[in-house]
């Protein structure tokens, strides 16, 4: 079978290419020999069996994460572990899942390995600090981790889609109700103002949504399929690596709402980074790990810098603080925890302490959202009424 690999080599340097293997462990085996630090490595014939599989709701994931490190924590081993865990799911997606991961393992792969043929499913992340836990010695650890940092993810995802959704009805409220009004309500007025049309006294505003409302049936008619080709064109343009690179770098300079995705995203590479530290990940892994984490191409390109200068002798302070990316307060904190040799430690606190930034900074964002959704309904219509009471008002003095 060919694998595709990622590999560090002595200095730091990245590899990359591809090899012929009976399995994930030869790879490793054979980078190992050629002096190369393995970092990821994929089957290419397994997106036949990965395609088949659909996503797996967060909550799911978390409490099958948390029953496998509690299984294993209790002794049962890894193959009976996963073979109750395949019987109670009640999800048919999982159950396939499952299933061929405890054959996979059966068959003599790590599990990380059998997890990763499901990388829609799994997330590089998990996959990657459950790699490191099996050969560090603490899966269970790991395993408990990725299943606290699951559910934290999913009760976030939960949190924003809550917090915007009544900014969203809002909005959606707006829209049709100008569309009605457009379409069904000011066409009535146009025979009204017929005479005033004629001789070019008709305020212009009025002039403005009259014509307008002539050409809303089609423009809504136009603007089902322009949008759905928008979002059609952005999802594939995003899975492409220059356009998610591009749509990450502008995730982060967006006013407001920027700040608050990169201190998300800031906060899960520090708890991945000190979870991993804490239990004796090697620096360099560790950062190739929770670079990941953030989501975000742009910082985990920065993070992928300060690992290469990290191997080269710098501190990890030092291109952090270079790259713009991290606020500065934290930088000057991981590079006092580096001198005190406590970076796991601070690293996680400093984690706990952004998040509760965040939630701040959104909380007072969608406040501000929604007054200004009304403020913006309210305008919407007084220029309605206004554009058609102006002629009104002016027939009546005539």
């Amino acid at each position: 079978m060919e694998y595709r690999y990622t590999a560090r080599n002595s200095l730091g340097s990245k590899a990359e290419g591809t090899i012929n293997a009976a399995n994930e462990n030869e790879v490793a085996a054979s980078l190992s020999a050629a002096g190369l630090f393995p970092v990821h490595i994929q089957a290419l014939q397994k997106q036949a069996v990965s395609s088949k599989v659909r996503r797996v709701s967060g909550q799911l994931l978390a409490a099958f994460y948390g029953q496998l490190a509690d299984l294993l924590h209790s002794g049962v081993p890894l193959l009976r572990s996963l073979k109750i865990l395949h019987d109670q799911t009640s999800s048919g997606n999982l159950k396939f899942v499952l299933d061929h991961i405890y054959r996979r393992v059966e068959a003599g792969e790590m599990l990380a390995e059998a997890m990763s043929r499901f990388p829609a499913v799994f997330g590089e992340m998990s996959i990657q600090m459950i790699r490191a836990g099996g050969e560090g010695g603490f899966l269970e650890e790991s395993l408990t981790h990725v299943a606290d940092y699951t559910e934290a993810q999913d009760d976030l995802k939960s949190r924003i889609t809550g917090a915007l959704v009544y900014p969203v009805l809002l909005f959606l409220f707006l829209v049709t109700v100008v569309t009605a009004i457009m379409i069904f309500v000011v066409p009535n007025f146009t025979p009204l103002f017929a005479d005033l049309r004629k001789r070019g006294d008709l305020p212009a505003a009025t002039e403005f949504l009259l014509t307008l409302s002539g050409q809303m049936k089609y423009i809504v008619v136009l603007a089902i399929p322009v949008l759905a080709a928008l979002m059609l064109w952005y999802r594939f343009w995003t899975a492409t690596e220059s356009g998610r690179r591009v749509a990450d770098r502008l995730k982060l300079r967006l006013p407001v709402a920027g700040r608050v995705y990169e201190g998300f995203a800031v906060a899960r590479f520090c708890r991945v980074l000190g979870t991993l530290l804490r239990n004796g990940v090697p620096i360099v892994k560790s950062l190739d790990i929770s670079g990941k984490a953030t989501g975000n191409r742009i910082l985990t390109d920065t993070i992928q810098r300060a690992s290469e200068n990290i191997t080269g002798g710098s501190r990890l302070a030092e291109p952090l603080a270079a790259s713009g990316c991290f606020p500065r307060n934290v930088v000057e904190m991981i590079s006092v925890a580096e001198e005190s040799n406590t970076l796991d430690n601070v690293l996680i606190d400093i984690s706990v302490s952004l998040e509760k930034r965040n939630w701040r900074a959104l909380d007072l964002a969608v406040r501000f959202i929604e007054p200004l959704m009304l403020i913006i309904l309210g305008s919407v219509i007084l220029f309605l009424v206004l554009a058609l009471m102006l002629p009104i008002f002016k027939m009546s003095s005539i």
